[in-house]
């Protein structure tokens, strides 16, 4: 019977991630750049904004003519002309002057803020009363407030979103180059395992993991590439390896990585050329017999054949590889909820247990809940809103006590 390698812990196993390099670059349009991770840093042709503008409709003035004013003593301003949106002032702004404005207009030269028309009341077509006083720069983003032309607007590695996306059309770019999308293949083992669109027999499991990885890739950028079933033969899980490992970037097998005697992953990896087995066992429940493997310059997965141990896996261990296959320069995080414990949980030393858990509101506190069932049992995941982590160390948490909370 095969053994185990030397357990390694989480972190060992995320020590291996900078050692993998990211996919090549493709430029894209700005229209289908969403989603995607940046290959260098971007410029813009020019300051945003081009000049100080307004952020209020109202009288552009210099501070200091404004100073001390109030309803009981207002300061008397004389109205100097109107400016025109897209246009740039063709007068200027002394002591006592003011100049009408809207939202997004040039400041002419001489103003140095806004103030505010609710501030104001119009005495004639040339004179107003300004009741607030203004400091300089009030009302007013400067030129080059929002992005300078000299230094990165957004830098490589960052993911787009739409707010990148906006920012990457005020710096005038159409075309945005960007890392090529991660293809990973994705294989399931075992004679037990059929196709969705079969009927199981006796003893027989339909194709639930080359699902739930297909989405866990999308989610995180890449492009999955399904490679289908392969029954317990030594010989075809090597063919079916071999070309997964020449059409795609990232390998995962889902099943075959426990020790067991018709588990054919690590002898499969022993015998491609160019592999080294990084990792055969990790410290994490559930999920422990999961493999990395180094084969060609790629990251070749081995993982448990139980849904909800492969997913779990997946979520903390192989989306950080993946990040950087993307050419994120940080792992994307997945900010925690706090939440209160609402049972005791026992859990066992040595291991990082992840726990899946449903939030429930009561009394205004947010509750986790802990959904306890086995490791086959899709409908676990399907009920939870998140993991918690027990730390191997911990033999348990209590009830009340404070959780972090790993949206799912």
């Amino acid at each position: 019977m095969k053994e185990f390698f030397n357990v390694e812990t989480i972190e060992g196993v995320l020590a291996h991630v900078p050692s993998f390099m990211p996919v090549d670059t493709e430029t894209v349009a700005l229209a289908e750049c969403l989603g995607r991770v940046l290959a260098e840093d971007a410029y813009s042709d020019v300051d945003i904004p081009e000049f100080n503008r307004s952020t209020m409709d109202g009288f552009a003035v210099k501070a200091s003519s404004t100073f001390g004013a109030s309803e009981a003593n207002p300061a008397y301003l004389t109205v100097r002309g109107q400016i025109r949106m897209g246009a740039q002032p063709d007068f200027s702004i002394g002591p006592g002057d003011a100049a009408r404005i809207a939202t997004g207009g040039m400041l002419p030269e001489g103003a140095d803020s806004v103030i505010m028309v609710e501030h104001t009341d119009t005495l004639d077509n040339t004179t107003i009363e300004a009741y607030r006083s203004v400091a300089p720069g009030q009302h007013v983003i400067e030129k080059g407030e929002d992005i300078r032309h000299t230094e990165p607007a957004l830098t490589r590695g960052t993911r787009i979103r739409p707010q990148e996306a906006g920012l990457l059309a005020a710096c005038g770019r159409t075309e945005i180059p960007v890392f090529r999308r991660p293809r990973v293949g994705i294989i399931s083992t075992g004679d037990e395992v059929v196709p969705v669109d079969r009927v199981p027999g006796e003893g027989q499991i339909r194709d639930i993991n080359t699902q739930t990885l297909s989405g866990q890739v999308l989610a995180a950028g890449g492009i999955p590439v399904v490679f289908g079933i392969v029954g317990d033969n030594r010989k075809d899980l090597m063919e079916k390896c071999r070309r997964a490992l020449e059409r795609t970037d990232m390998v995962m097998i889902s099943g075959g990585s426990s020790v067991g005697a018709r588990d054919f992953t690590v002898e499969v990896l022993d015998a491609l050329p160019d592999t080294e087995i990084l990792v055969h066992g990790i410290s994490i429940s559930p999920g422990k017999p999961t493999i990395l493997a180094r084969s060609g310059g790629k990251a070749f997965w081995g993982l448990p054949g139980h849904a909800v141990s492969a997913m779990v896996v997946f979520a903390v261990v192989v989306r950080p590889f993946l990040d950087r296959l993307c050419g994120l320069t940080q792992t994307a995080r997945q900010f925690p909820i706090q939440a209160t414990l609402n049972r005791n949980l026992a859990s066992a030393q040595g291991r990082v247990d992840y726990v899946r858990v449903r939030l429930l509101e009561d009394g205004g506190l947010i509750k986790a809940e802990p959904i306890l069932g086995k490791s086959g049992l899709i409908n676990t995941m399907v009920k939870a809103d998140g993991l918690i982590a027990i730390d191997m160390n911990t033999e348990g948490l209590e009830k009340g006590t404070t959780v972090e909370v790993i949206p799912l």
